[in-house]
């Protein structure tokens, strides 16, 4: 890749990024739902839960029972819908399935000993994901490299704002406490860096072939720097 400035700290996405599409799609997706009836019977009364139940209701006013906020949850699973009430609850369901050990998080061979390497020469590394910060920390915490959460100062979901508003990223930085341009952002989704760049950060888009089997060069990468693998990153002195 082109030769960038060396940047004070390193923001990740997941999904693409640092672990495969598929498991997101084909083991947590799936899992959340299945077990969304269930949970919301169990825990539907707990402060936390109900929050976030309540949000649901709020935002479609006709709802008024769990049965159909549960539905409606699920229907927004099968749409891949970005909404911070269906994300918090995901991370709940998920939490107890990494407990009993039903999965583990896959991490890229190639991530996990790069994210090592930046952290152990004192890089700060965090992460933005439209998965809720409680997720992230799970993904992390139970991967199938050991325990990465310690690696990272640091986590960022949709509250912030959306991944392809570059207001996401001016806020970001801010509560960093760096300058836009001291951050490099790594992602799989051109338009997720596109923002990024807009709010002044650095930019890499990770271009995996086992999420992309088709390159994303010229015109197609937007004029980002491209890494077909974290190892393809290399960082100046």
């Amino acid at each position: 890749m082109p030769d960038t400035r060396a940047p004070r700290a390193i923001l990740t996405d997941i999904e693409g990024t640092t672990s495969s599409i598929s498991f997101i799609k084909d083991v947590l997706f799936p899992y959340a739902r299945n077990a969304l009836p269930g949970f919301v019977a169990k825990h539907g009364k707990q402060e936390e839960v109900r929050r976030w139940l309540d949000a649901v209701a709020v935002e479609h006013g006709s709802i008024c029972s769990d049965a159909v906020i549960v539905e409606t949850l699920q229907g927004w699973i099968d749409q891949d819908r970005k909404h911070t009430a269906l994300k918090a609850l995901q991370g709940m369901i998920w939490e107890a399935g990494y407990r009993d050990a039903e999965f583990t998080a896959p991490i890229y061979a190639d991530a996990a000993p790069a994210l090592r390497r930046w952290h152990d020469s004192g890089l700060p590394l965090y992460v933005y994901s439209s998965g809720s910060v409680p997720a992230q920390k799970l993904f992390f915490g139970h991967s199938d490299a050991g325990d990465l959460a310690p690696l990272f100062s640091g986590w960022f979901d949709t509250e912030v704002g959306g991944k392809r508003e570059a207001g996401s990223y001016e806020t970001i930085a801010e509560r960093i406490g760096l300058d836009a341009p001291e951050i490099l952002f790594l992602s799989d989704v051109v338009e997720e860096l596109d923002a990024a760049r807009i709010a002044g950060m650095q930019t890499v888009l990770v271009d995996r072939r086992e999420d992309y089997p088709q390159p994303r060069e010229g015109a197609a990468a937007h004029g980002h720097p491209r890494a077909a693998s974290f190892a393809d990153i290399l960082l100046p002195a």
